[in-house]
C-alpha cells in the first residue's frame, strides 16, 4: 500500500467525521472508501420510507485520485450517470488539503448541491 495514499485517507476520514455533527449522524453520514489510488467520498442517508427497507442510500460526492508519476492528487466530480469527471475548479496538488477545502467551499454547487 502507498504511504502517501494511506496518509491522505487518514486526513479524508477526519474531514468526513467532522463534516456532520454527532447529533445528526442518525440522519446523515459522510464516509470515504479507498480503491487503489482513489478515495471516494459519499453521503449516506437512512431510508425516508419504511417500505424501502433498512438500507441507507449513498450519493457520490467527490473522488480524489493520486497520480504516482506526477506525485499529485486531482479532484473529480460525479455526473448524474455515476461517471467521474475531472473537476476544473482547482489544480492538482501534492496534498489533499486544498482539494478538501474546495469540496467544502463547493463554489459551483457540484459536490453538496
Amino acid at each position: 500500500m502507498s504511504v502517501v495514499v494511506d496518509e491522505a485517507l487518514s486526513l479524508i476520514e477526519v474531514y468526513c467525521e467532522r463534516r456532520v455533527s454527532p447529533d445528526l449522524r442518525e440522519q446523515i453520514l459522510i464516509e470515504c472508501s479507498r480503491r487503489g489510488n482513489s478515495i471516494t467520498i459519499v453521503e449516506r442517508r437512512p431510508p425516508w420510507k419504511p417500505d424501502f427497507g433498512p438500507e441507507w442510500s449513498s450519493t457520490k460526492v467527490a473522488q480524489l485520485r493520486y497520480d504516482d508519476t506526477a506525485g499529485t492528487w486531482s479532484l473529480h466530480c460525479c455526473d448524474s450517470n455515476g461517471r467521474w469527471w475531472p473537476y476544473d475548479g482547482v489544480e492538482p496538488s501534492a496534498t489533499v488539503v486544498p482539494l478538501l477545502a474546495e469540496i467544502e467551499a463547493d463554489p459551483t454547487g457540484i459536490f453538496w448541491g
